[in-house]
């Protein structure tokens, strides 16, 4: 049986209990943007917020794209949450290539050249990564200036999040 299979099956079961009240409005109080890695997917104990507190967006790398930009004012202005939170994490999968890398690798292994050259956000360094972020967010004018816009590192080695100081706000010493 497939794993697809399976999760339909388990489906089967899970609708025998489901709580018909979560067809109700969502009310999130907080965006969290983080990374598509499964290691990443326990935030309510990660950040002990109650799961219906959090609104969810998880892209590769995290990326802030057009799409999760537009999301973003999507849980901001129409969701109502009123702070956004971007999450990497220590090894992440997107620091180990570059986009051209994977541009050559997949055109070479797979003899398909045409979908290149594809944009897949990799990065090298997460902190000056997360600052990318936190200014992309910021900028948007769609995007509530009252609302919080906080970066974080996730260590995957500790558990422990280490905050990520914006480049505006910086002070050299």
């Amino acid at each position: 049986m497939s794993l697809i299979d399976k999760a339909l099956e388990a489906n089967r079961r899970y609708a025998k209990n489901y709580d018909p009240t979560r067809a109700k409005h969502p009310a999130p109080k907080i965006v969290v943007v983080t990374c598509m890695d499964p290691r990443l997917s326990d935030l309510p104990g990660i950040l002990g917020l109650p799961q219906a507190d959090i609104d969810v967006i998880r892209t590769g790398g995290p990326a802030v794209t057009e799409d999760v930009l537009g999301e973003l004012v999507v849980s901001n202005r129409v969701l109502g949450t009123r702070e956004i939170l971007l999450l990497n994490h220590t090894g992440c999968g997107f620091t180990t290539f570059t986009d051209e890398e994977l541009n050559a690798k997949l055109s070479a292994s797979t003899g398909d050249a045409s979908p290149a050259p594809m944009r897949f956000f990799s990065f090298k360094d997460p902190e000056e990564h997360t600052r990318e972020q936190i200014q992309m967010v910021r900028s948007h004018p769609w995007i509530a200036k009252d609302v919080p816009v906080r970066g974080f590192i996730f260590d995957m080695e500790t558990g422990l999040l280490s905050e990520v100081e914006p480049a505006l706000e910086r002070t050299h010493a």
